[in-house]
């Protein structure tokens, strides 16, 4: 008999509960820490909730959410008329590496051996104005937000009348200490408040020292490429994908592979047969344009391959707060076990993009040389955004407008999906929408793609064709690279409703 047909039993023993906090929260940490180790085998049936429940003194509600964030996260499974098992999984290792790899451990540790200049020639590698040549990024959108625009959040939602009272008041009587050569890895309340918030909220186990504070998303991209890459290293990146993180890992001299991305995330198969590759790029929450949530499977499988070949793995959670059913998954670096994962986060799609304030988790193995890297980059951040959103999460404000937020997305989500056109040959129906901030709907070829998007933007409708989101050298026939990119986020219901029904008589002509 193998492995995957035993049912093995499920022993609660060991699982104690503060019943003074969360219970299903503690709950699924618990079953999901003892799958991650082993004390939960691949096969192993749990049991019902109704019985966990009495076995623990639970409400059976407690344990139905455990147990509903552990199927979403693909720990657990249910097989009809059986019952549920853990799922199976691949192995993780579990011992912790030793030191850096020949990036950091060759260049930046000789930081405090050598000047300013000699640094600037080993980290940011000769060539960058050549390497600019050749990689033209598209302008962003700018003016004020209009329906389907891509990557903005609310702004009509954002409390503002709060931050300018904690603006006013930090500016008011501020600390001097604040006011010369702050700390190059951000403001210490910043970074603690950011810790308490990804331990608490999104299950990623982290202190304030492995925090870095960055001038958004891409600076911390940014700073990984510089710092992690030599020039001539492969670079991994999803594709489609989100091509400003391809730009800043080619600027550094990084040569892209487009990986291909299907329904359960990037092809980490295909990422095995690269022979170069020193890093990769992901967005596994809410893939970056499609929208897939990566598999439990695939992140162990991404991690085994960072472990087995010394290299690195850049998690972009740009918009995981937005989940629209339990709570947001838990990051790919909460299963990180060897150090290879760091974390890149932002507050642009909870606040607005202008606010420019990201971080990085770091493993601790590269706090102290990405601390010295960004301190020669640009000495470090800009104070009173960092005091004032402190302050702004201390208070409470930040978790009470994630919840506000989320509800304003969902709310305008639904009304995108029931204005959508259905008659419209070649384009496809609106798909289910279960995370993030947009939405990618499927194209039948490359000229209908076009024409839909030129006809929308003649009528003031912004849309965002996929086939920008594809690499230049990709393998993929131009037609299947076709389809549509919208963002749902950026304006209230009633101005969804009537960019849609601009949409239906724009396209009208197109049903043939």
């Amino acid at each position: 008999m193998n492995e995957q047909s035993l049912v093995l039993p499920f022993d609660p023993a060991g699982i104690a509960l503060d019943r003074r906090r969360g219970l299903s929260q503690q709950l699924y940490q618990a079953l999901r820490g003892r799958i991650l180790d082993g004390r939960l085998r691949s096969g192993t049936r749990l049991p019902a909730t109704r019985d966990l429940a009495g076995m623990l003194a639970l409400s059976r509600n407690s344990v139905v959410r455990a147990y509903d964030q552990l199927y979403a996260e693909g720990f657990i499974e249910s097989r009809v008329g059986d019952g549920t098992y853990v799922t199976q999984l691949p192995k993780l290792s579990t011992h912790l590496p030793t030191g850096l790899s020949r990036g950091l451990s060759t260049e930046l540790s000789t930081f405090s051996e050598c000047g300013t200049e000699d640094i600037y020639s080993q980290v940011f590698s000769s060539g960058p104005l050549q390497r600019l040549e050749s990689h033209h990024l598209s302008r962003p959108r700018t003016g004020a937000p209009r329906a389907f625009r891509l990557g903005v959040p609310a702004f009509d939602l954002f409390p503002f009348d709060v931050w300018a009272k904690l603006q006013a008041g930090f500016w008011r009587n501020p600390d001097p200490a604040q006011l010369g050569y702050g700390d190059p890895a951000g403001e210490p309340l910043l970074r603690e408040l950011i810790a308490a918030y990804l331990r608490s909220s999104r299950g990623l186990s982290c202190a304030a020292e492995q925090i870095v504070i960055t001038s958004g998303a891409q600076q911390a991209i940014s700073l990984c490429a510089q710092l992690l890459l030599q020039p001539g290293d492969g670079v991994a990146v999803e594709n489609p994908g989100y091509r400003a993180a391809g730009h800043a890992f080619a600027l550094a001299g990084g040569r892209l592979h487009g990986v291909p991305v299907d329904e359960d995330g990037m092809d980490c198969q295909r990422l095995g047969q690269l022979t170069d590759c020193r890093l990769a790029y992901v967005t596994p929450a809410h893939q970056y344009p499609t929208g897939v949530t990566m598999s439990l499977a695939r992140r162990l499988e991404l991690l085994a391959w960072a472990e087995r070949s010394g290299g690195w793995i850049i998690e972009d959670d740009y918009d995981g707060e937005y989940r629209y059913s339990g709570a947001p998954l838990a990051p790919l670096a909460s299963l990180d076990r060897t150090g290879r994962v760091l974390y890149v986060g932002t507050f642009g799609k909870i606040a607005f993009p202008a606010l420019r304030l990201g971080y990085l988790v770091l493993p601790p193995s590269l706090v102290q040389a990405f601390s010295q890297g960004r301190a020669l980059a640009m000495r470090h951040s800009e104070v009173s955004s960092q005091c004032v959103m402190a302050e702004f999460m201390a208070r409470g404000h930040f978790q009470r407008h994630i919840r506000r937020m989320r509800k304003a997305a969902l709310s305008r989500r639904n009304v995108l999906k029931a204005g959508w056109p259905v008659d419209i040959p070649g384009l496809g129906s609106m798909p289910e929408v279960a995370a993030g901030l947009h939405v990618k709907v499927n194209v039948d070829n490359f000229v209908l793609e076009q024409e839909l998007v030129a006809k929308a933007e003649g009528v003031g409708v912004e849309m965002t064709p996929l086939s920008n989101f594809w690499l230049a050298n990709s393998a993929e026939p131009v037609d299947k690279r076709a389809g549509l990119v919208l963002g749902f986020a950026a304006v209230p219901e009633g101005e969804i409703a009537e960019a849609l029904l601009k949409l239906r008589k724009a396209w009208r002509l197109l049903r043939g």
